[in-house]
């Protein structure tokens, strides 16, 4: 049975078909971004860091016009989502799962980015039952990362600030110093099109990092994953049996496409399963917000193809 959505203020900037909502799961207030029909196929989007809901804002649009359920939501401790730990990754699967619960759901697609993809790659390991395909963008599984953290040096130094994180207070006041411009530096400088994000979108996102709370949220994600390596364990006991498609951004600063090649993942993907990986030339780290034509419609037709043979409701 569907959970009637309770609607909840507009954000500012964002296109009329994308609506906010409000809904619990897994003990914590989840805010959303929604667009589509109420009985379409559902789709789940993840966002990563710094991040929030409206870094699919492209998606959400062009999911909804096709005629799908696509929700976004703030995950924990993120906007205007419950700031509570724990933030482990068996924790943030868990607030997956729940959320499509929530939304009345058996199982739905799911698509992450950055840390979502790593709980996009996590969700459909723990809870196969719940994912009907997965997508992912510039993010390997965590179990992947962990393991290139220990045998590549060019990994290893590309991730150096996930180590400087652990550091308690000083990465909240450097990354909220000015208003949170760093954030902003962040956006930008991960970004292969420098104007992805404009100057109203950095503004969002450098104002919502500067509340009470919202920096250290998203910190103890990173702080919690290098802390309880048991997740990580637990990862690599399991398969992704989900059709998967990985979208690229060939320019990424953060995270190497050999970390996703046949071979890393193949200790991840269940036997018969075998992930579709497309690059998108034009891009660095932010790819959805880079090239959103060329991510929307590599997306689209992907689920277009896997997708066809399902009701609405499934």
């Amino acid at each position: 049975m569907l959970v009637p959505d309770h609607v909840v203020d507009e954000e500012p900037s964002l296109p009329e078909e994308i609506e906010s909502i409000r809904f619990a799961a897994n003990g914590i207030d989840v805010h959303a971004l929604a667009s589509g029909p109420a009985d379409g196929q559902l789709v789940v989007l993840l966002h990563g860091f710094p991040e929030l809901a409206r870094s699919w804002r492209h998606q959400l649009v062009a999911l909804g016009r096709a005629g799908y359920r696509a929700v976004a939501p703030d995950q924990r401790g993120y906007g205007q989502t419950t700031r509570r730990g724990p933030y482990d990754i068996e924790t943030l699967s868990a607030d997956v799962a729940a959320m499509i619960d929530a939304l009345g759901r058996e199982r739905a697609v799911v698509i992450g980015h950055d840390w979502g993809g790593g709980v996009a790659w996590a969700v459909a390991g723990l809870y196969p039952q719940r994912v009907r395909a997965l997508v992912v963008a510039n993010c390997p599984p965590p179990q992947v990362l962990v393991r290139a953290l220990k045998r590549s040096l060019p990994q290893l130094k590309k991730s150096l600030y996930m180590f400087f994180f652990q550091i308690p207070v000083i990465p909240e006041r450097m990354l909220t110093a000015n208003g949170s411009q760093a954030i902003g530096r962040s956006l930008v400088g991960g970004s292969y099109i420098r104007t992805a994000f404009d100057a109203t979108e950095l503004a969002i996102y450098q104002d919502a990092f500067s509340q009470p709370g919202a920096a250290t949220a998203a910190l103890n994600w990173y702080r919690a994953a290098l802390r309880k390596p048991s997740s990580a364990g637990r990862l690599r006991q399991t398969r992704v049996s989900a059709p998967t498609l990985i979208l690229w951004g060939a320019h990424d600063r953060f995270l190497g496409s050999e970390l996703v090649s046949e071979a890393s993942l193949a200790d991840v993907m269940a036997a018969d399963n075998v992930a579709e990986i497309k690059m998108l030339p034009d891009a660095g780290h932010f790819v959805q917000n880079e090239d959103p034509q060329l991510f929307n419609e590599l997306l689209l037709d992907w689920l277009a193809a896997e997708l066809a043979p399902l009701s609405s409701l499934d």
